[in-house]
């Protein structure tokens, strides 16, 4: 119901209308004062033509609060049936959530940057839905920037109006004695006719025009605040913490480093084995070779025993080889540390942050403190100087 509120204002104004013609004698047909009922009538024109406008930028904020009340529900709904199972699976692809343009538009950011985040792991350090879609936003749709300054417009009509219907009254106010000056007393009187009139509707419009806009837009951003909410409980993407990415690393550091153990503990075995059994099945050979042959398979065996020191020749290069995957090891072993480190650093830097963080919000809330005790204080001197 309160963002429908500005239909009061036209309300309002066909009021005044009304009874700033019946005050003219429209309506009887006493008009005092041509000039008078133009004048009211100008300024009348000119504040249904602000009327107007604000109207059309709260029809177009209501559109997109509605759309968000809408769209709060709907995610209630779902996310209901879906037994509290988050829902960005089923949003991450849709391009139907929004049917107003610049809602549409600040998902569609909203989306690529989550796009842009994500990892095979899942997305790191996602941003919130309300960096694009804030009361930014809405003040935009609302044209914050021109209702804001409304009131002050037609309180300054009103002000102009009271000089003008002044300076026509004392414009035609003359004489040097009595009898002259009884007879331009209509005409004084005429001009504070218009004076007191502009004053009074244009304040009374001024008045009214502020309170509609003020409601207007608390119901715009509590209905902002609901939707962002339930947009964050039901399907705001969850992000990878960072302490479970260096936990992760740690524990890839430490596999690797297992299974190189393992094929060390291997390699020397089968080197070892390898050479043995190939000493016994060189000796076994020469020795049954050289009782049924004789001499002639004497130099086939000092082949093999060459054939022999050349594994030994590879099982000691093997060993280096050995000594460098244990220097390897080492290497990851002093890895897992560093990160280990960084990972300590990391939790007193996120700590130290949050000390800043808690620092500067006390900062900020006692400048909005200052700032609104000198709003405040400003607000009751322009009260007291339009009185």
């Amino acid at each position: 119901m309160k963002s429908r509120l500005y239909y009061v204002l036209f309300f309002v104004y066909a009021i005044v209308v009304f009874f700033v013609l019946y005050l003219n004698g429209v309506f009887t047909g006493t008009e005092s004062s041509t000039v008078n009922l133009v004048i009211n009538i100008g300024f009348l024109i000119i504040i249904g033509v602000l009327f107007v406008i604000s109207a059309a930028s709260f029809g177009r904020l209501n559109g997109i609060t509605d759309e968000l009340s809408e769209l709060t529900l709907q995610l209630q709904k779902e996310y209901k049936e879906a037994n509290g199972r988050n829902l960005w699976g089923s949003y991450q692809s849709r391009n139907d959530v929004f049917k107003n343009e610049q809602l549409r538009t600040a998902f569609n950011k909203y989306r690529l940057r989550i796009k842009s985040q994500s990892t095979r792991r899942g997305i790191a350090n996602p941003c919130g839905l309300e960096e694009y879609i804030n009361e930014d936003l809405l003040d935009r749709a609302g044209m914050s920037f021109f209702n804001s300054g409304i009131s002050g417009t037609l309180t300054g009509l009103g002000i102009l109006g009271t000089f003008l219907g002044l300076s026509m009254g004392l414009g035609s106010f003359s004489g040097d004695d009595i009898f002259t000056i009884s007879d331009n007393v209509g005409s004084l009187l005429s001009g504070m006719k218009v004076a007191f009139h502009t004053s009074v509707y244009g304040i009374f419009f001024s008045l009214v025009f502020n309170a509609v806009y003020r409601c207007i837009m608390a119901d715009a951003y509590e209905k902002l605040e609901e939707f962002l909410c339930m947009f964050r409980q039901s399907v705001q993407p969850q992000g990878v913490r960072e302490e479970d990415n260096s936990s992760a690393m740690v524990v890839y550091q430490a596999g690797i480093s297992n299974t190189l153990k393992q094929m060390l503990e291997m390699m020397k075995e089968d080197s070892a084995d390898q050479t043995a059994g190939l000493g016994r099945i060189v000796d076994k050979f020469t020795q049954q070779m050289q009782d049924a042959l004789g001499t002639e398979f004497g130099r086939l065996g000092e082949a093999l025993r060459e054939a022999q020191k050349a594994q030994a020749a590879s099982a000691a290069d093997t060993g280096e080889l050995i000594e460098a995957v244990t220097a390897l090891v080492e290497v990851n072993r002093n890895v897992q540390s560093a990160l280990a480190r960084a990972m300590d650093r990391q939790e007193a830097f996120a700590g130290e942050l949050k000390q800043q963080r808690e620092k500067l919000e006390k900062s900020c809330d006692e400048m909005a403190d200052e700032i609104s005790g000198q709003l405040y204080a400003f607000d009751h001197m322009r009260g007291m100087y339009e009185k």
